[in-house]
């Protein structure tokens, strides 16, 4: 693997080196004149960010670390996992450096408001005849649901005749954790 020019004291230049071995403290090769040398590696500064994560009607707070020159943008997703508590896979749905913005570098941000995305509540509305009746559907979000998909709701079957989108479109197919609510005749 080719790695950014590096000095070679044999050379007594900046060229191009290999990298054989990481870690604390890297060993690298010259493809210029095959001298063998360690360099240390860049240390990256990190931050500390406080994470509230929603799931249905709960919220946790996380705190994760990130490299303080990431910037993160509302409606990313980020992996959330501060080796207390579960891992979650959360869309962001606001960012908070004192005052709300669309995106900021980690090192500047006080708190990031976030919903879960990995598993999501689907709120589906189902009719039969005159009777119309709304339940909460807990599903993978990365999951796929479609108009004509036939799905089971407490041993009942329906059939998806309309899907609404968080961003308030509707569509004949999207990903669950986009799904605002899902609409469907009981079988």
């Amino acid at each position: 693997m080719s790695d950014d020019r590096i000095f070679c004291s044999f050379c007594n230049a900046f060229t191009e080196h290999i990298t054989i071995k990481s870690g604390n403290e890297h060993l690298v090769r010259c493809q210029i004149c095959g001298n063998v040398h360690p360099i240390e590696p860049e240390r990256t500064r990190l931050a500390s960010l406080g994470v509230i994560v929603s799931r249905g009607d709960t919220s946790r707070r996380y705190q994760v670390t990130l490299p303080a020159d990431e910037v993160l943008w509302k409606g990313e997703e980020l992996l959330v996992d501060d080796d207390i508590q579960d891992v979650v896979v959360a869309e962001i749905t606001s960012i908070e450096t004192g005052r709300r913005v669309d995106k900021a570098r980690a090192d500047e941000i006080k708190t990031i408001w976030a919903r879960a995305v990995d598993e999501v509540d689907m709120k589906v509305s189902v009719h039969k005849g005159g009777t119309t009746r709304s339940v909460v559907l807990r599903t993978d979000g990365s999951e796929v649901i479609s108009v004509g998909d036939i799905r089971s709701l407490d041993k009942r079957r329906f059939q998806v005749e309309k899907i609404k989108l968080r961003n308030g479109r509707f569509a004949s197919r999207a990903k669950v954790k986009d799904v605002l609510r899902a609409w469907g005749a009981q079988l």
